[in-house]
């Protein structure tokens, strides 16, 4: 195996870093994954996640934790609901009957980001994961690289795979390729005790989903298995919108006046979010460019957000990062490959091609949403096939 007597490191321990370091381990490999976070319970995580049978759910299943995933998952979470900016419902999951189940195609089983994350990182053998451990450089050493952590620790591998999302630093050893401003500018907040705190839109969401559009704007609801709500507003924005819009997103009060501003056509009913959410991040929405390109290197590689960052409207971010980790670990354990260099560049080939895919399918749905007939397309694209 090309990993024996390698050293590597993961940095970032979200689901795509997590699932490679299990199935590296699986095959004998040392792996170490470092993790800003100060541990397990530091960051609030997400809305819920939809695994793909293609995908996350294949990932699981060669990481032998299929059954563990049935114990978490969220029966129902996945029923969806349509509605205009005045909260009338034009499109009702709820309604429907289903037969899918695991192992159909179309079945898309959601499970709570901190629940996916926990079963991952109990997993592994104990001390993988380094937290509290932010990565500050790397630079070439030997036939591997050596990091350099803000606490001042250095450490040598290998093999270095940049699983550290949106705003990687490994990015820039292997692409010099910025994402681009895709033209909009997502809100995310999150209710606790949602049912007592937002109990309209508790009521709505019914312990699934709710896409609401009007315009050029949409939110979107997502309950979560602890009883809180995680939303998303988005819109069109210029790419300095959060530095120049003067609000301060720590706030409540100033991102509430926004949101009464912004979406003053919008039913009242929605100022629920605003007055009670526990937090604000702004989150303008990047990609990388659909025909990246890179020379692949040896001993250094990238997964998930940190390869292909995109807008969240194809559904495949988690998908993706779970699927580069087992096409990846694949290579590196693939004693058909006769270097590094060969089986990196296997994967990164495949990953590109893919991710342009789901990456242009993201970009057209996010532009098609924030458009006239954005719900009409919506209630088409749920009901069957789309022209």
């Amino acid at each position: 195996m090309l990993l024996t007597g390698k050293k590597t490191a993961i940095i970032g321990a979200g689901p795509g870093g997590l699932t490679l370091a299990r199935l590296l381990q699986q095959q004998g490999a040392d792996v170490t994954i470092y993790e800003r976070d100060a541990d397990r319970h530091a960051r609030q995580q997400g809305a819920t996640l939809d695994l793909h049978e293609e995908s996350g759910l294949r990932a699981l299943d060669a990481a032998g934790l299929l059954d563990e995933f049935r114990t978490h998952y969220r029966p129902g979470a996945d029923k969806l609901r349509l509605t205009d900016a005045q909260a009338v419902i034009h499109f009702d999951q709820h309604q429907e009957t289903s037969s899918a189940d695991f192992g159909h195609a179309h079945f898309r089983p959601e499970i709570d980001r901190g629940p996916l994350r926990d079963l991952l990182i109990d997993s592994l053998q104990p001390g993988t994961i380094v937290w509290n451990c932010q990565l500050q450089s790397l630079e070439p050493a030997a036939e591997g690289w050596q990091l350099q952590f803000r606490d001042g620790r250095r450490v040598y591998a290998d093999l270095v795979v940049g699983a550290d999302g949106a705003n990687s630093k490994v990015r820039a050893q292997v692409t010099p390729l910025p994402p681009f401003f895709t033209g909009f500018t997502l809100v995310e907040g999150n209710v606790y005790d949602a049912a007592r705190q937002t109990p309209t839109l508790w009521e709505l969401v019914r312990g699934g989903k709710v896409f609401a559009f009007e315009g050029e704007q949409s939110i979107i609801l997502s309950a979560k298995g602890d009883g809180s709500l995680a939303f998303y507003t988005c819109q069109p924005s210029t790419q300095d919108w959060v530095a120049t819009s003067g609000i301060d997103f720590h706030d409540s009060a100033q991102v509430a006046a926004w949101f009464a501003r912004d979406f003053a056509a919008w039913s009242p009913v929605w100022q629920e979010l605003f007055a009670t959410a526990a937090y604000f991040v702004p989150r303008p929405q990047y990609c990388m460019p659909l025909d990246q390109h890179w020379p692949a290197q040896p001993g250094i590689t990238l997964l998930g957000d940190a390869a292909h960052l995109m807008p969240p409207y194809a559904g495949e971010g988690v998908n993706m990062a779970m699927l580069d980790a087992l096409e990846l670990s694949e290579c590196l354990t693939n004693t058909g490959f006769s270097s590094a260099r060969e089986a990196i560049g296997h994967y990164e080939t495949a990953m590109r091609a893919r991710a342009a895919e789901a990456a242009d399918m993201s970009i057209v749905s996010m532009e098609r949403l924030h458009s006239a007939g954005a719900l009409a397309w919506m209630e088409q694209m749920m009901s069957g096939p789309v022209e």
